[in-house]
């Protein structure tokens, strides 16, 4: 264990089950402060806390819904307050509501619409917020899709485009950023094993499978590795990025 990560602070959205659990275990592994948000799953939260405390850092748990865009600020406050500091800010936070065509009479504009709000807005709010606080040499990483380059199959078109939306602020932030060499990137996910994968998982194409370089579903430790390797000293120098963890699917 290289404890590359000791006396840093990280807060990780949506970090109460699946990838941002596993994400919140290996920035612990790496020496890190953890804090992770929940919207409304505080048992699990509250587990994930004790797991990380287990593991020698210092974790918390703050309730925040990313789609309220006026809980960023707050979230920040509660973070630094709590730590004294922020230096890693990890957008996981998401909702995947696919499998209707834009078209379709019986798709669900209210669904689309919080969607948006969360996917998008709430990136975009907490990258905000958290740039007003983080140090020189902060860190910012996003969770994207590969769906955001690559859209190969129908009825995922908000989905998408809310991925794509972040890639383009990263990158734009990557820039304003730059001159406090705060780092600014995206890693694009493929499709997991998580609650949020199992809900969409019977709406994806018996084809994606096959469209993959390598033919399984991505394991939420593979993903979280590329993130805490963004966070990491070796990669100071990467910036406005994005990191492809999805097994060849835009090959």
């Amino acid at each position: 264990m290289s404890m590359k990560l000791s006396g840093k602070v990280v807060l990780i959205t949506g970090g109460s089950r699946g990838l941002g659990a596993a994400t919140a275990a290996a920035f612990a592994d790496q020496g890190a402060d953890v804090a992770i948000s929940y919207v409304a799953s505080e048992g699990k939260a509250a587990a994930v806390v004790t797991g990380l405390e287990a593991k020698g850092v210092r974790a918390a748990a703050i309730q925040a819904d990313q789609g309220d865009l006026t809980a960023a600020g707050p979230l920040m406050r509660r973070v630094v307050e709590t730590f004294g500091k922020l230096d890693i800010l990890v957008n996981n936070a998401a909702v995947a509501w696919q499998g209707r065509t834009i078209d379709d009479p019986e798709i669900d504009n209210a669904a689309m619409d919080r969607q948006w709000a969360i996917n998008a807005m709430g990136v975009i709010a907490n990258i905000r917020a958290a740039s007003k606080v983080l140090p020189e040499g902060g860190r910012i990483i996003s969770v994207g899709s590969g769906l955001g380059t690559r859209v190969a199959f129908p009825g995922t078109t908000d989905y998408a485009a809310t991925k794509a939306a972040v890639v383009g602020y990263s990158r734009g932030a990557a820039r304003d950023l730059g001159r406090r060499n705060i780092t600014v990137n995206v890693v694009q996910a493929g499709v997991m094993d998580t609650d949020m994968a199992a809900s969409s998982k019977d709406k994806l194409p018996p084809s994606l499978l096959e469209s993959l370089a390598i033919r399984r579903y991505a394991e939420v430790n593979e993903v979280a590795a590329a993130i805490v390797f963004l966070a990491g000293p070796d990669a100071a120098y990467i910036t406005g990025s994005i990191i492809d963890v999805s097994g060849g699917f835009i090959a």
